[in-house]
């Protein structure tokens, strides 16, 4: 079995082949390191201040375990070989988790966004509110599911009604017409903070059903009709706490008095044009984003903490956040979220259930005709007679990593082949055998059992500790930054 990589990128470059592809290692980003060095220690010291209780939760710890198996050879792995050269590599197995890990949290991003882009949302404008509540609401969302939904509904409803009663000549009769978008659940602030917001990005303006097609009718809004949106969510949120008893009668009159929205926001500038594909691809890869960017978490110098540059300064002024590696592990797990919650939602016309959407999203990536011109309910104008499956299997690991990276990995860089899958290695025997074969490590890197505290021993910094690293050092860093 030949290498992975035996031609530099400059080489393949120059030859007119394709550039290499160069599977990532994750044992050399800061993220794995943190969890392998840590996690032992950080699990037992929250057992031990809580011996009666499970202080952790089970999905935490599966999240961060499998996050250590992540991209590792020694876990397992598929074999791809040229078709014409007989040239073949090897491409380890993600985790697949919704928390820490940056490549398969990349994947999921960006996967999301291409299935918006290529199967749902019509070339129409789109905007982007943000609802963000007082942090005394937030509390409550954080651990009631049912009531952060229907705040989410209460949000929707008022959104839809300003683009109804702002859309330029829309039908009178609400069932004649809609509006829909996709709603994007945050559990995180831009400071590895719990911060539960929403993100919703709808189709700026009202789609018509005729006899003759669907139409589309454009809306106007400006700043006040967005903060009148704004009391009215404030209005109908603080309603709902009082009937559910979480907040009393002087509670909700005092935050309803309070001045600047009573830490009510509603941003809804962001407006994407629907001739700017690229744009619309931005905005949902945006709003899908993982937990944390892994390329602003660094070392901190001589130090055994790690420094996170914010992307903002925060409200005290402050840029940077400085944390030990419990102290991230801490925060990481508060964000994580749980199984079987949706991170994002359709809505309105694009909702599952609605008889509207086969239509809508029959003209993904095409122009809805504006009134006057509606287009027929075939297949819209310019669109071939089959048209690409929408399943989320279409998005290959391969189409993927050449829509994030712009390299394709099932080319071959030697001869301009077709490189096929042809076998995956799941068995410990196999894998050790192939892998002492090319010279990989046989095992995972070494995950670090419990230890004392940092002020109880002379503990070193992380990328010191060469031992911690049982595969070898390359020249080549894989490149996991997320371009949000």
């Amino acid at each position: 079995m030949s290498s992975p990589c035996p031609l530099p990128c400059g080489q393949a470059e120059a030859s007119g082949l394709p550039a290499p592809y160069r599977r990532r290692r994750p044992e050399h980003t800061i993220a794995y390191q943190v969890v392998q060095q840590h996690l032992e220690t950080w699990l037992a010291a929250h057992r031990e201040a809580n011996p009666d209780d499970e202080p952790i939760p089970g999905y935490v710890e599966r999240d961060l375990r499998k996050y250590l198996e992540c991209g590792i050879l020694a876990c397992g792995f598929a074999r791809a070989r040229c078709t014409a050269c007989g040239h073949d590599f090897l491409i380890a197995y993600s985790c697949k988790g919704r928390g820490i890990c940056p490549s398969c949290n990349t994947r999921r991003m960006v996967e999301t966004a291409a299935h918006l882009v290529d199967h749902v949302f019509p070339a129409e404008p789109v905007r982007q509110w943000v609802v963000s509540l007082p942090k005394r609401l937030r509390y409550f969302l954080i651990r009631d599911a049912r009531l952060l939904n229907r705040v989410v509904r209460i949000a929707l409803n008022e959104m839809e009604r300003a683009i109804r009663d702002h859309s330029l000549g829309a039908p009178g009769a609400p069932g004649e017409s809609g509006s829909g978008g996709v709603v994007f659940i945050h559990r995180f602030g831009s400071a590895l903070n719990v911060h539960i917001h929403v993100h919703a990005c709808l189709i700026d303006g009202l789609i018509g059903r005729t006899s003759e097609g669907l139409s589309f009718h454009p809306v106007q809004l400006d700043e006040a009709d967005i903060t009148a949106v704004s009391e009215a969510i404030r209005r109908r949120v603080l309603r709902l706490f009082e009937r559910r008893g979480l907040l009393s009668d002087d509670a909700a009159r005092g935050m309803r008095q309070w001045d600047h929205g009573g830490g009510f926001s509603v941003h809804g500038a962001v407006r994407v044009h629907g001739n700017d594909r690229a744009g619309r691809e931005r905005l949902f890869r945006y709003c899908a984003r993982p937990l944390f960017a892994a390329e602003r978490l660094v070392w901190e110098p001589g130090e055994q903490r790690l420094r996170y540059q914010l992307p903002q300064p925060g409200h005290r002024g402050e840029t940077v956040l400085m944390l030990t590696p419990l102290e991230f592990l801490d925060r990481i797990a508060l964000l994580i979220p749980p199984p079987r919650r949706h991170r994002h939602r359709y809505f309105g016309v694009l909702a599952p259930n609605s008889p509207w959407r086969q239509e809508v999203t029959a003209r993904a990536g095409v122009a809805i005709e504006t009134e006057g011109a509606a287009s027929p309910l075939g297949p819209p104008t310019g669109a071939t007679e089959e048209a690409p499956s929408s399943h989320p299997a279409r998005y290959l690991w391969a189409m993927l990593l050449a829509r994030i990276y712009e390299i394709f990995p099932l080319t071959c860089h030697h001869c301009g082949g077709e490189v096929r899958l042809i076998a995956f290695v799941t068995e410990v025997a196999p894998i050790r055998q192939i892998l002492e074969h090319i010279g990989e490590p046989t095992k995972p890197p070494r995950v670090h059992p419990p230890r004392a505290p940092p002020g109880h021993s002379d503990e070193p910094r992380g990328e010191d500790h060469e031992e911690d690293f049982i595969q070898d050092h390359f020249d080549h860093e894989f490149d996991q930054t997320v371009s949000w």
